[in-house]
């Protein structure tokens, strides 16, 4: 009898039900007698023993099915060494559900943060395996996420509808995708469909270069223009102030959001029509895509490869296309930003984007 916990942590993406099936049916090919515990609302479940006993059929049919079936929330990592508001010691708890279960394993589908808890709980003497899980593709060590590149196909999906409205009534558009930190989807959705400018985290813009570039294109006979932008997009005026005054400075924005805030900036210094769309949570939702699915499937019957060999404390990655793993020290509390040296970037160039910085 193999006993495996599993859960789902952090913000949803389209490929976490894609995964679990992933694992369990890998865990159900090498193993006669598979027990699947999965704990309801990601570390939440495990801190507070709530959990279902699952059997292989509850994967079956769920490998387009977007969302997790375990549900998930959020632990920040920063506060898993705080009680909870009625007293519960968090590691303490999350330690004795495992042993009280007899777990031989966890499984944690999560990203940055996520991982972060799992190598503690890993350092804390349990066998933990991490699946890299994020939208935005920033977890340190592996090429790709799963989720990422559905999101990428509905803000790029999201652009390419935006077209026809901005074309048809000469229009700048500015469209606000996912990102606080990095700008990966906002990077490949721009490119992918065919945005002007792209402006991210970590290529601080100034607005009379977002300005320079919407005036060439209206001088070229181009009436419209497409602004994709990353919700942690800043002005280098910003990006040049200390890190305290930056948050004051951002948590006092009279704004809804940056995509506000830069659409008032080109009407006040370019006088353009601006019009703003923000596709919001849409790029968690829906199913996965065939990418994110393949890759899901690779991840998990990797995961379950990795138990069964009792490698623990891993992460399994994607590096030159092959599935592998890495330590899950290695990759707890790194991200991995975008560049401005990036070839992506600098072939982006090459097409006439403007990053807003020249």
């Amino acid at each position: 009898m193999k006993r495996i916990g599993m859960l789902t942590s952090g913000g949803d993406c389209q490929a976490l039900n894609a995964t679990m099936r992933g694992v369990v049916k890998g865990l159900c090919n090498l193993y006669d007698d598979v027990e699947i515990y999965g704990f309801l609302e990601g570390y939440k479940g495990l801190i507070r023993n709530n959990y279902k006993l699952l059997k292989a059929e509850d994967f079956s049919g769920i490998l387009t099915r977007g969302g997790t079936i375990l549900g998930s929330s959020r632990q920040p990592f920063k506060l898993m060494n705080q009680p909870t508001e009625d007293g519960i010691d968090k590691v303490k708890s999350m330690k004795e559900t495992y042993k009280k279960l007899k777990l031989d394993c966890l499984v944690v589908l999560g990203g940055n943060g996520s991982q972060k808890t799992a190598n503690l709980l890993s350092e804390e003497g349990l066998n933990v395996i991490g699946l890299p899980k994020t939208i935005d593709n920033d977890l340190w060590g592996t090429d790709m996420t799963f989720g990422f590149q559905s999101a990428v196909d509905i803000a790029t999906q999201a652009i390419d509808c935006i077209h026809t409205t901005a074309a048809s009534h000469n229009r700048v558009f500015v469209v606000e995708i996912m990102g606080h930190k990095v700008g990966h989807i906002t990077l490949h959705a721009g490119i992918a469909g065919g945005a002007d400018i792209i402006l991210l985290p970590e290529i601080p813009y100034d607005i009379k270069s977002v300005c320079k570039a919407l005036d060439k294109r209206s001088r070229e006979g181009k009436g419209f223009s497409i602004i994709a932008v990353a919700e942690g997009a800043i002005s280098k005026e910003d990006a040049a102030l200390p890190k305290k005054k930056r948050k004051e400075k951002l948590a006092n924005r009279p704004y809804p959001s940056v995509a506000y805030e830069i659409a008032e900036q080109i009407k006040d210094a370019c006088g353009s029509e601006v019009r703003i769309a923000i596709p919001g949570h849409t790029q968690r939702g829906g199913g996965p895509d065939a990418y994110d699915r393949v890759l899901s499937s690779r991840f998990g019957a990797y995961a379950a490869k990795l138990i069964h060999d009792e490698r623990y404390g891993r992460l399994v990655v994607l590096k030159d296309n092959d599935v592998t793993d890495i330590a899950l020290s290695e990759s707890a509390g790194k991200l991995k930003y975008v560049s401005p040296e990036d070839s992506i970037v600098q072939n982006a160039r090459m097409l006439g984007i403007s990053f807003g910085d020249d």
